[in-house]
């Protein structure tokens, strides 16, 4: 799979609004049929700063979606609430699905 994380910083007065302000490009990705997740986090030290985890299936997923019309219109308009530009670390992985971390198992009843 296609593994990404990028962090997005927001301009402080879009801060608050960024899940709202990225809905339907989020929406949209994760309709996506090679789309495995997409899923937004708010940093806790930092308010102004989200972190993106998405995952495709393969590597023509990950095209399929940077070449999607609702990508290129994220590209067009989501820029205008950002500080800077996402910076992203992308890499393939191999399995289609999140593995257990085995230091940390949680003991079942």
């Amino acid at each position: 799979m296609i593994f990404i994380t990028a962090k997005f910083r927001i301009k402080p007065e879009h801060a608050d609004d960024w899940p709202q302000l990225s809905q339907e490009f989020t929406q949209a990705c994760r309709s996506e049929e090679g789309c495995l997740w997409f899923d937004w986090s708010r940093s806790v030290d930092d308010s102004t700063e989200y972190v993106l985890v998405e995952a495709f299936r393969d590597e023509q997923a990950g095209a399929a979606h940077v070449q999607s019309a609702h990508f290129t219109t994220a590209t067009q308009t989501l820029p205008t609430y950002l500080v800077a530009t996402p910076k992203i670390i992308n890499a393939n992985v191999p399995g289609t699905d999140w593995s257990e971390l085995g230091e940390m198992a949680v003991a079942q009843p």
